[in-house]
């Protein structure tokens, strides 16, 4: 089979949404769909022993969250699934956001009765920006919620982007009946017993059926779907895959009910890895020679090991275990011997992939996010990946002076992974963590302690506004506790100003002196807007 081929079965998206609205539940049953488990764990799987597949931290089983991006590979009816199940909890949006330059297209999930909350709204807009294809699963059907007309009106008007009903409920809660499917012209019936009945629209007068199409709930559905049909958006593929159409799809991961009607369909039209802005210009995905980017690192999934993995983004050409490449941020050759496809923390060892593929390479501390391989003479690197500056800082001190071995290597470590950004005081050197929200800095502390035996202790300097400096105009002398002097991991000059106030008043004193901000230089600065 030619590379092209290849290329044309794999389907790569990201499952997003707000906490809680289903996202990791609904990322079981697809692996159920790819016989990659028996059963599925649910991330409220505390209680009974069960948790989710994709949440293989040990701090997740406990608080029942995702904290990081998973990856799960696995065939389906003949295309190479591979699915990234992102953190929902606004702590970690960078991990989530890094996370979207490796896909082709997103499945969003929206909560039926909640409607759309404020990371889907986050979410959502990163990617209109980058023109993500866009699906949309509007989930918890066998509860009472929202009715589907002020669901779709309330897309359009905050996402600003058109709808198209794939299918359309009838009832919900205890009066939920099923779906009718448009796309495949059927009706799919609840029974409630995770079976569902599959009647195309012209049996549906047979005497059968009399008791279901003559229910009150039936009959009302049916006059609002003709309403539908007469006033709604015109479906357009090419609308879909230019992100400003977004196919709907109603159902319940949890029951489950429509699940595999949504997969389906979606399969068919979920596109196939598209062509990659470099920097000496675009990369097809069928380009013979081998290119990609890392977009994630992750340290010790496996604790025994002490491993380090980086995701690899496959853009172009074929990976072959064992192949040597260029890291092209250094010119360096590297060989790619130990290489590995995912379901969350299980790993088998993998041959080979292509263009779309998310594979893990073993990492000897030798990349950092963003990276670029490249196999050949040519040399180019992929779009940069968004950074964001962090918005709470806290000094953090080893409780043990003892362990300052372990310490440093805990926090170098987990410093790489991105979610969490060090800083080191200019003066003293002390080392200072950054991080968008709290409940990071509680994964960080578990991690210390679980993974490397470090009991540490945290100073909280609060929220601060960072500002880079130039390192010719680096005065020590202009700044004291109030607004803190700090080098990034880069050796880069920072400020640390207390709040707004200061920095308006060190602008006003000291004009020269330019401060740099990473969300104006920054092109996804529109996502926090």
């Amino acid at each position: 089979m030619s590379i092209k081929d290849e290329v044309l079965k794999r389907k790569t998206f990201a499952i997003i949404s707000h906490p809680d609205a289903g996202k990791t539940t609904l990322t079981e049953k697809l692996l159920l769909f790819g016989n990659l488990i028996r059963s599925a764990g649910t991330v409220k799987g505390k209680k009974s022993g069960k948790f989710a597949t994709s949440d293989w931290m040990e701090i997740e089983k406990q608080r029942g969250i995702s904290v990081t991006s998973s990856v799960m590979n696995f065939p389906y009816k003949g295309f190479q699934v591979n699915i990234l199940d992102t953190p929902g909890h606004e702590d970690f949006s960078e991990d989530t956001y890094r996370t979207l330059t490796a896909v082709d297209c997103v499945v969003m999930i929206i909560d039926a009765t909640k409607g759309i909350e404020a990371q889907t709204l986050k979410l959502f807009k990163v990617c209109r920006m980058r023109g993500v294809p866009i699906f949309t699963f509007i989930n918890k059907l066998d509860r009472e919620g929202r009715e589907p007309l002020d669901l779709l009106e309330e897309i359009e008007n905050e996402l600003n982007i058109e709808t198209y009903p794939m299918n359309w409920p009838v009832g919900m809660g205890k009066r939920f009946l099923g779906i009718f499917d448009r796309y495949n012209e059927q009706f799919v019936q609840f029974n409630g017993n995770e079976e569902e009945t599959y009647i195309p629209y012209a049996d549906l007068d047979k005497p059968e059926h009399a008791n279901l199409v003559q229910n009150p709930t039936f009959v009302e559905t049916k006059d609002e779907l003709a309403l539908v049909d007469e006033a709604g958006n015109e479906f357009s593929l090419d609308a879909v895959l230019k992100g400003e159409l977004t196919p709907v799809f109603f159902g319940s991961a949890l029951a489950p009910f429509g699940v595999q009607t949504f997969f389906d369909t979606f399969i068919s039209m979920a596109p196939a890895p598209t062509p990659r802005k470099t920097t000496e210009g675009v990369m097809s995905p069928d380009n013979p020679e081998f290119s990609g980017f890392v977009f994630k690192i992750q340290a010790n999934m496996n604790p025994a090991h002490r491993d380090r993995i980086a995701f690899l983004r496959v853009c172009s050409g074929k990976f072959e275990r064992g192949m040597s490449v260029k890291l092209a941020r250094t010119d360096k050759p590297i060989k790619l011997s130990q290489s590995q496809q995912f379901v969350a923390s299980s790993r088998d060892t993998i041959e080979e992939a292509f263009a779309g593929d998310i594979i893990g390479i073993y990492d000897p501390n030798a990349y950092r996010i963003g990276d670029t391989l490249i196999e050949g003479k040519e040399s180019f690197e992929f779009d940069e990946l968004p950074q964001f500056p962090p918005e709470l800082f806290k000094k953090v001190t080893a409780k043990n002076v003892m362990k300052a071995k372990q310490f440093k290597k805990g926090i170098e470590q987990l410093v790489q992974e991105g979610a969490i950004q060090l800083f080191k005081d200019f003066r003293t050197e002390s080392y200072i963590i950054g991080a968008v929200g709290q409940l990071q800095y509680e994964v960080f502390e578990y991690r210390m302690k679980n993974e490397y035996n470090v009991d540490i202790m945290f100073e909280s300097i609060g929220e601060r506004i960072p500002r880079w400096l130039k390192a010719d105009q680096v005065d020590p002398n202009l700044f004291d506790e109030r607004n803190l002097l700090v080098r990034d991991r880069e050796g880069e000059a920072v400020v640390l100003f207390k709040n707004d106030f200061s920095l308006r008043w060190f602008i006003d004193k000291h004009p020269k002196v330019e401060l740099i901000d990473l969300f104006e230089v920054n092109q996804y600065d529109q996502s926090y807007s």
